[in-house]
């Protein structure tokens, strides 16, 4: 995977697996773009997810990282962008698999559900693995609606 400027977004309830991420991205020399919320007041997880998806279909920023409670929220926001392909993971090896299989260039995770050990690694997975393409560029081709 070539990587850009990593986006970065969450609401209230993944705020601070997202700033744990950010310093751990940095810190690894990637660059990374914020696109909120910046504290844990309460928030709409919309609002942020909008803005990192139009990133990443502008070709400005490439992965994106998400993070919310339990995942769903901000994940089913990023997937009603025709080109974005968010995951859910809550293991290392889903994190492997949506970049394998299904090209996913956004990970989604549920910062209530896991610590921060398992989010760096999950995020260290999803950065170092290529997609398969083959049999599943196929699968990929059919997601958009057109």
């Amino acid at each position: 995977m070539e990587i850009k400027k990593i986006g970065l977004c969450a609401d209230h309830a993944g705020f601070e697996t997202k700033e744990f991420i950010k310093g751990y991205l940095e810190a690894k020399g990637y660059t990374c773009e914020d696109f909120g919320t910046y504290s844990t007041d309460s928030c709409d997880y919309a609002d942020f997810a909008h803005k990192m998806a139009e990133a990443i279909e502008k070709g400005e920023c490439y992965p994106g990282i998400a993070v919310c409670g339990s995942g769903n929220g901000i994940n089913m926001t990023l997937n009603k962008h025709q080109q974005i392909r968010a995951a859910l993971c809550w293991d290392v090896e889903l994190a492997k698999l949506a970049r394998e299989h299904n090209n996913a260039n956004v990970l989604t995770l549920p910062g209530r559900f896991i610590d921060f050990e398992k989010a760096a690694a999950m995020v260290d997975v999803f950065l170092s693995t290529e997609f398969e393409g083959g049999r599943h560029q196929a699968r990929i081709d059919k997601i958009p609606v057109k």
